[in-house]
């Protein structure tokens, strides 16, 4: 197991294996909470232990996962997610012809993931109104930034999340926090510079 588990960064070998919506729910849950068995996988994603037993031993070949050999007996394997957090660069996969689709498929599921985490916490609102009524933030912010701007903002972001980075104390909650910028044209006709005025 790698001494340092915080985050990988994403090759061509593991985009492939998480270029499928079922791995990377599978791979999100044993990183959010911890080892669990192809059954117990199965039972929360709505799949036979057979389909996640097959997916995990995919995840396992691109070293995204690992039978947590602490655990469990001959009867009964349990997986471990090898990182807590995987991270890409876009720029890294999207000359290759070849990675094409499954770049694709991994950005769509990631983005399909977010919406679902967001559309959990809508639906169990009551649940955490005590503690939360005030906390949790939904916001969506257009600005005017050229590219390089829009990465200083990103890399500002992500500085201040690894400030609150550290290892869970008695009253936390396992809170999720998405960052995204990206461009948007304005209108089909525009050229996609800035309009004026």
């Amino acid at each position: 197991m790698p001494e340092d588990k915080s985050s990988r960064p994403l090759d061509a070998r593991m985009l492939r294996a998480m270029a499928h919506p079922l791995r990377m729910r599978m791979i999100d849950l044993l990183q959010a909470d911890g080892p669990a068995t192809a059954t117990g996988l199965g039972k929360r994603v709505g799949e036979s232990s057979g389909t996640t037993s097959w997916h995990l031993r995919l995840l396992a070949e691109a070293g995204l996962v690992e039978e947590d050999r602490e655990r469990g007996n001959k009867r009964e394997r349990w997986w471990r997610s090898t990182q807590d957090s995987t991270s890409m660069r876009v720029a890294d996969f999207i000359d290759d012809p070849d990675l094409a689709g499954p770049l694709d498929s991994f950005l769509r599921s990631v983005i399909e993931q977010r919406y679902q985490a967001e559309s959990r916490f809508a639906g169990e609102l009551p649940r955490w109104m005590d503690q939360w009524y005030d906390k949790a933030i939904f916001s969506d912010v257009r600005l005017s930034l050229t590219p390089e701007e829009a990465a200083a903002m990103s890399a500002e972001v992500v500085a201040v999340i690894d400030r609150y980075r550290r290892d869970a104390r008695p009253g936390d909650h396992n809170v999720i926090a998405h960052w995204s910028a990206f461009p948007r044209q304005a209108r089909p006709e525009d050229s996609g510079t800035a309009e004026s005025g």
